[in-house]
């Protein structure tokens, strides 16, 4: 049975510059994808696994930035005079906010 402490010397085989935080990312992430580790056990599998992990955090990451700038817009804004649009805006925020929590914790944390 492949354990985390498996999966990271994997990780830090086919990168071997990846600091110990990004390991341990990319354990949780991988870990939280897949139920069953052996499957990555394969250096194949793994890299497959890798890059379509990478592929939904980049993903994640970016709808986080360009969330992110539309915050800091409505925060200099008068919340009382928000419009229906501004209202969506926090409402997709909470989504993607709630979509990478789900990276992490590997399962649905909101379903908006």
């Amino acid at each position: 049975m492949m354990t985390c402490h498996d999966l990271a010397q994997r990780i830090e085989r086919l990168q071997p510059d990846a600091t110990p935080e990004d390991v341990a990312r990319l354990c949780l992430l991988l870990a939280n994808r897949h139920e069953d580790l052996e499957p990555l056990a394969d250096r194949q599998g793994l890299r497959k696994a890798w890059q379509e992990t990478g592929l939904r955090l980049q993903l994640a990451t970016d709808q986080h930035a360009a969330m992110t700038t539309e915050l800091e817009e409505l925060a200099s804004g008068d919340p009382q005079q928000f419009t229906h649009e501004q209202v969506w805006v926090l409402i997709r925020a909470i989504k993607v906010q709630s979509q990478i929590l789900q990276l992490y914790v590997g399962h649905p944390v909101l379903d908006v």
